[in-house]
């Protein structure tokens, strides 16, 4: 009886687990009541939980502050980080509204801030045009902050309420009185450390925006103080996107005045700046309500399609072509900088954070427009419309040669997924997600990681010397170049024209030089490529740096690898110096198999460095004084940074 007993009641449990599983009713819907869902789901606003979603919280609040400088009513924005990584951002817009809103029996402001899609964005009447469209943003930083104080000022008032993630904390209370006519929002917050990877703000990355900001809104200053480092900037252009340009360019040689222009269709405003330098590599920057649009979108076609065209057309009305020479698109932008931005209405982005603009309409509005400014502009300005025709024109002679080159490599099969370079030890696993490839230097760091790595799902190419400077280099001369081409092969997407993400056969692609001279300007050589040719791999999080030791001591017959030189001095205080036994590594051909793999290699116990690209500008401006023509921006590089320099084998 026991046994029937506790057979019917196993099948009643189990039963009503299959139930459980089963079940799907009213029941089984949850509602995320206010912000909880922001809380839920914080990747969906703010595309991640990383530091690049950290700083999209600010971007999110000092958005609202241009929106106010856009509608007419802020001219200056403080942003301030202060020592525990809480940030403050105040403007002298017309402040939040704080009257009681009938409907809600609340205030404005609180409304404001803890109801998504709540905002003066939507009748078009508060502001004409917006980059915080959806009446989402504050309401997001505020629910991803452990705390949040707003402060504004209207009205002769002085109001203030407090938040904790999300939630009021307070009422909206009376907090003085402002001097005549001041007027304006200051946010401050506490970003919630449980949510977020890290909480440590970066003034450089911070900066780089409201730097981008500024260029995008002449007139408005914004300023930015790290209270902790004491490091502050202003910024204030007057020239707006044509100062932009001028900025990009400065470490290049201009090959004339930065052509400035502009026009509206159709309620939208359009405006754009470029100017050629005398290097093979376009830098463009799009912009949509000054959201910095890194994707590009129907702005960005519509520019490249209306200066293809107006260039084809001027070129050929003035016999400045052969009749077999037809410019294309890639040929007018060869080292071209510029800057694209519009102002419209009713922006259609992907996502939250903004990184593509969809609106169809857009692109045949800046292609008539960019199409007859540019055109005016040719025919008044001959000298300089000869020189963007000739630089158009080599472009395209040098492209047929890169054509040449490339169909040459193809018949010698490099560039063939069927055949890989003859020095590259694959692995056995084809799960991209899985392999990763280690770039090194030379046959002898190439032997000992071939015998230390995991051949399931790791794979070495050693380069042989220093690879070609693609920053001074056409992509005829690239693919003339042995050893990118065996490095474009081997990761399987290609270069150029012939560039295809969705071949890359490693999503590890780690750069292992060695630690000397020589090791630290290969590894810029391969950051270079990487940058200029292969971007969408670093953007998308595939290049990393390794990190092998540079030190190892022996004491007592034990061995400690040592990274850096504060490590190095903290663990010669913890040992004491006597009997200890130093050895400084300057190649990977020092370390044994065993050594490499333990200390470099082993995903257990290595380190590896990301690479990534927070400001673009600045990147850009690193790569050309390092790496190109000018001399004279290197020298004062080298001067500037010379005391900094630890370790210089010579």
């Amino acid at each position: 009886m026991a046994d029937s007993e506790a057979a019917a009641t196993a099948a009643k449990e189990a039963k009503d687990v299959n139930d459980a599983k089963e079940k799907y009713d009213a029941s089984s819907i949850q509602v995320l009541e206010g912000l909880e869902s922001v809380r839920k789901r914080p990747g969906m606003y703010i595309g991640s939980t990383s530091a690049t979603g950290l700083h999209h919280l600010v971007y999110e609040v000092v958005d609202n502050s241009v929106d106010e400088a856009l509608a007419g009513y802020c001219t200056r924005i403080a942003v301030v980080i202060h020592p525990d990584n809480s940030v403050t951002v105040s403007d002298n817009g017309r402040g939040i509204p704080f009257e009681v809103m009938p409907q809600y029996k609340k205030t404005a402001l609180e409304i404001v801030m803890t109801k998504l899609h709540a905002g003066g964005k939507f009748d078009r009447k508060s502001y004409k045009v917006s980059g915080g469209l959806h009446g989402v943003g504050v309401s997001v930083v505020n629910a991803l902050s452990t705390r949040m104080t707003v402060e504004v000022r209207r009205d002769g008032k002085v109001c203030r309420q407090t938040y904790e993630k999300g939630n009021p904390v307070t009422d909206v209370e009376f907090a003085g009185s402002t001097a005549a006519g001041e007027t304006g929002t200051t946010v401050t917050f506490v970003p919630d450390s449980t949510i977020f990877e890290t909480t440590d703000f970066n003034f450089d990355v911070l900066s780089s925006r409201l730097r981008e900001l500024a260029f995008l809104n002449p007139k408005l200053e914004i300023s930015i103080r790290e209270e902790r480092s004491g490091k502050e900037h202003t910024f204030k252009y007057d020239g707006g996107i044509k100062s932009f340009v001028e900025f990009i360019n400065q470490n290049k040689k201009a090959m004339h005045e930065v052509v400035h222009i502009q026009g509206q269709k159709n309620g939208t405003q359009i405006e754009a700046a470029f100017q050629y330098n005398d290097g093979y590599l376009p830098n463009i920057f799009s912009f949509v309500n000054t959201i910095n649009t890194v994707e590009g979108g129907t702005h960005l076609s519509g520019f490249r399609t209306a200066l293809t065209r107006t260039v084809n057309t001027y070129a050929e009305k003035h016999r400045l072509l052969d009749k077999d020479t037809k410019i294309s698109s890639e040929d007018t932008i060869e080292g071209m900088s510029a800057v694209i931005a519009i102002k419209v209405a009713e922006p259609q982005f992907e996502g939250q954070t903004k990184k593509k603009l969809g609106n169809s309409e857009v692109k045949g509005l800046v292609d008539s427009a960019i199409s007859s400014s540019l055109s005016t502009f040719l025919e008044e300005n001959p000298k300089t419309a000869r020189t963007i025709v000739e630089k158009c024109v080599n472009a395209a002679m040098a492209r047929e040669a890169a054509r040449k080159a490339k169909d040459l490599v193809r018949r010698k099969t490099l560039f063939e997924g069927s055949s890989l370079p003859g020095k590259l030890a694959d692995c056995s696993s084809t799960d991209p997600a899985q392999c990763e490839l280690y770039i090194v230097e030379g046959d002898s760091a190439g032997g000992s990681c071939k015998q230390a790595r995991n051949r399931e799902f790791q794979a070495v190419l050693p380069l042989k010397g220093k690879i070609l400077n693609v920053e001074k280099a056409r992509l005829h001369k690239i693919f003339a170049s042995r050893e990118i081409v065996a490095l474009a092969s081997a990761i399987g997407t290609g270069v150029g024209d012939d560039f295809d993400a969705k071949k890359l056969r490693y999503h590890r692609i780690i750069l292992m030089c060695d630690a000397d001279v020589d090791g630290s300007h290969i590894r810029t050589l391969l950051l270079t490529f990487f940058f200029r040719y292969m971007k969408q791999l670093i953007e998308a999080g595939y290049v990393y740096i390794a990190q092998p030791p540079l030190y190892k001591l022996t004491k007592s017959r034990k061995d400690y690898y040592v990274y850096n030189d504060s490590k190095l001095q903290e663990l010669l205080q913890q040992l004491g110096e006597d009997g200890i036994s130093l050895q400084r590594y300057k190649g990977l051909g020092e370390m044994n198999p065993e050594q490499l793999w333990s200390t470099t290699m082993n995903p257990e116990t290595r380190a590896l460095l990301r690479v990534s690209v927070d400001d673009a500008v600045e990147a850009d401006k690193i790569f050309t004084i390092l790496m190109g023509e000018e001399v004279e921006p290197r020298r004062l590089f080298i001067e500037q940074h010379a005391l900094e320099v630890r370790n210089l084998d010579v």
